[in-house]
């Protein structure tokens, strides 16, 4: 492998820079073998928002097909914004290289710099491996995380559909994902998983129950308000769950305000939820 790689978007960057062209947004396709699959509309919008009163101040990174098309490298959600405000051309740096040294460089930057959620990052981490013949350590030497944390990610493929779907969604974090990996069997995994999301289990009373212990949960009183909380807080939490792809509890008070609480379960996710909310 090149060592250039692993070196994120300057890697990509031809020297000097590259020169930045207007290319049509019908000549660009997006890499379909990008981790990133789910979209949010609202980010989206608000994205689109910005391009609509400043423009796109962030090129795109492209590879010139041989029919004269290009190949998204990077920047798949400027380029969704741009259709969304109705541009018919948008800034791109068109990088040239072998198609495969692109393509990996191109999984790795999307995994470092998008905010994908655990899922799209585990089969992001996946591609790498299955494609470039990566072991877990050179894999995570090229993304900056260690092995460990690269093998946690891995096995999140092996959760039962529905848990995967829960996880997509953001009801249930990482951290909530990993204890409902120490439950043996499928059907099991899936019933602790919908019992978490029902009663808005920490990540701690989840591992107790992936125990298997009876032991009572630290507020009762919290728990069961969970389960029947107002409509609207609900759904609240369920939009801040999304938007930070993390566990969110929102403890309303009424007028006396109440909590707010975001779980994060390492240094880099306390960076990553930081930067979302600034």
């Amino acid at each position: 492998m090149k060592t250039a790689l692993g070196k994120g978007l300057d890697a990509l960057l031809p020297e000097g820079g590259g020169e930045v062209i207007e290319i049509e947004l019908r000549r660009i396709a997006a890499n379909a073998e990008q981790p990133r699959k789910v979209f949010r509309e609202e980010t989206l919008k608000e994205l689109a928002a910005s391009i609509r009163e400043k423009g796109i101040i962030q090129p795109v990174l492209v590879r010139r097909q041989p029919d004269g098309s290009f190949m998204l490298i990077a920047g798949e959600r400027r380029m969704r914004a741009a259709h969304m405000v109705g541009l018919k051309t948008m800034p791109a740096i068109v990088r040239k290289g072998d198609e495969e040294d692109v393509l990996e460089v191109a999984l790795i930057e999307n995994i470092q710099r998008e905010d994908l959620n655990p899922m799209e990052t585990a089969r992001g981490f996946k591609q790498l491996i299955d494609r470039f013949g990566l072991s877990q350590e050179e894999l995570s030497k090229k993304v900056g995380k260690e092995r460990a944390t690269v093998a946690n990610y891995l096995r999140l493929l092996s959760l039962p559909k529905a848990v995967i779907e829960l996880v997509n969604s953001g009801e249930l974090s990482m951290g909530h994902a990993r204890a409902v990996l120490a439950i043996v069997g499928e059907r099991a995994q899936v019933k602790a998983a919908r019992k978490i999301v029902a009663g808005g289990l920490s990540v701690r009373e989840a591992e107790k129950l992936a125990k298997g212990t009876s032991a009572p949960l630290k507020d009762k009183k919290d728990t069961s308000a969970a389960i029947s909380k107002d409509p609207n807080v609900r759904a609240l939490e369920q939009k801040l769950i999304k938007s930070l792809g993390t566990k969110v509890r929102l403890k309303h008070k009424g007028k006396k305000g109440g909590v707010l609480e975001i779980e994060y379960y390492s240094l880099e996710e306390l960076d990553r939820i930081v930067e979302l909310l600034l």
